[in-house]
């Protein structure tokens, strides 16, 4: 009977090695019976049955390890799916180019202090620079040149301002194109600053610092330190106002200059408004300064004025100095200068108290030694022929800028600033018996 069959084949479903009577449509597996054998429909779909928990439980144990992230794809629709498109990227809005502030000094100086050995260069006057004279100019932006340097390649019109030819004491203004022919410059040696430096120059500059406010400083200058850089000077105040600069970059500026054997007081800006408020100051002769020095020998007359004018030679040996030259010649320049004897030693010794109303180069050197009383120690000027040096005193350039009294910048007032002798004159005023507290007769002498 039929459901005999059945019934007996769905009782062996479970063992799918069992054999399965002959039914219809039925299959039986290689492994179960003879070849051609195949089980019935009931036996293959219940061992269809059999293994499907298997397989998704196996699916369901290796499905965290491909991806522990559960994924719910999303309904396909019919036909082949499109990529969406991409939206395209919005244009970027033009970048505005930004506004450089002009380069500050420091990186004019950095990019200009190269050798220049290949050609000619165009530099273009910053506002720092305005009014600033020439040669003053290429001191400030090429330390490694020297003065005679400098006013050989003025003298054979190789500098140029704006096209034009340039004189040394003229003075450039902000925007000016300056030529400057190819130059050999020996490169200077940056040595590496530490804070142990930094920390002892700042301490130097406070125990020479005779005034002080937000706008200007007045140093001692001592004598034998330079106060710009040269050919082999490396340790001058232009190089040791850096430590002072502020968050804001401003650096300490120099206003007037003195020599490097020259001791005393010397004006420093703190500011660029001061700078420049200064620097019209000493243009315009509105700041008296008062010089004190040891002369060889007595003046006849008592007080009085030197008026000449002054041109820079080459001496045989090379070396530069100011000579009294005839009005018109090349590069003269009318010098006036005020003097009173303060005090006087058996009449082979005096002491001076100069008031300059220019202010050339090496002007109170020069005049001394134009009226034949040059300045006692004066390597360039002293020119008095088997004149012995007292006893005790020493061979050292014996002149103090003794006195500076300028306007405020701001109109605070009046800055009116003494310095005191430095050590070489305090020992000579010592030993001739001189009083530094005497009464200076110069004070009363013409601003002009």
């Amino acid at each position: 009977m039929r459901s005999g069959g059945k019934g007996a084949g769905a009782g062996k479903a479970g063992g799918r090695g069992a054999g399965a009577g002959p039914g219809r449509g039925g299959r039986t597996p290689a492994s179960a019976g003879p070849k051609g054998k195949r089980p019935s429909h009931d036996a293959r779909r219940s061992a269809r049955a059999a293994t499907r928990p298997v397989r998704e439980e196996a699916e369901i144990r290796t499905e965290p390890t491909r991806n522990p992230k559960p994924h719910h794809p999303a309904p396909r629709a019919a036909g082949p799916r499109k990529p969406a498109p991409k939206p395209s990227p919005k244009p970027a809005a033009p970048r505005k180019a930004p506004i450089s502030d002009a380069p500050t000094r420091a990186e004019v100086k950095a990019e200009t202090a190269q050798v220049l050995a290949t050609g000619v260069q165009q530099l273009v006057v910053t506002a720092d620079e305005n009014e600033m004279r020439i040669d003053r100019f290429l001191e400030s932006r090429f330390p490694q040149l020297s003065f005679s340097h400098i006013q050989r390649i003025v003298r054979k019109g190789e500098l140029r301002v704006n096209g034009k030819r340039a004189d040394s004491k003229d003075r450039l203004e902000e925007g000016q194109t300056v030529r400057i022919p190819p130059l050999k410059l020996e490169p200077n040696a940056e040595r590496p600053r530490s804070a142990k430096a930094d920390e002892d120059t700042i301490g130097f500059l406070r125990s020479i610092t005779l005034y002080e406010d937000d706008d200007v400083m007045v140093l001692n200058k001592p004598a034998g330190l330079a106060v710009q850089g040269g050919s082999g000077t490396t340790r001058h105040v232009d190089q040791m106002l850096e430590v002072l600069t502020d968050k804001s970059g401003q650096k300490p500026r120099l206003v007037h200059r003195l020599d490097k054997d020259t001791a005393g007081c010397l004006v420093i800006a703190k500011s660029r408004f001061a700078a420049a408020t200064l620097a019209k100051t000493f243009r315009s002769r509105s700041a008296r300064k008062v010089y004190w020095a040891l002369v060889a020998g007595v003046p006849r007359v008592r007080q009085g004025r030197i008026s000449t004018y002054l041109a820079r030679e080459e001496a045989y040996d090379g070396d530069q100095r100011m000579a009294v030259a005839k009005h018109g010649e090349d590069g003269a320049m009318h010098a006036v200068t005020y003097y009173a004897v303060v005090e006087t030693a058996a009449q082979k010794l005096g002491w001076l108290s100069l008031k300059p109303v220019t202010g050339r180069t090496h002007q109170l050197r020069a005049h001394a030694a134009h009226i034949g009383h040059p300045i006692v120690g004066d390597p360039k000027y002293f020119n008095i022929q088997n004149w012995e040096l007292p006893g005790g005193i020493q061979n050292k350039l014996h002149l103090l800028a003794r006195r500076i009294v300028v306007p405020h910048p701001r109109g605070k007032g009046t800055i009116d600033v003494s310095a005191p002798l430095p050590p070489h004159m305090r020992q000579s005023w010592n030993l001739l018996g001189f009083e530094d507290e005497r009464y200076d007769p110069i004070v009363d002498a013409p601003d002009a």
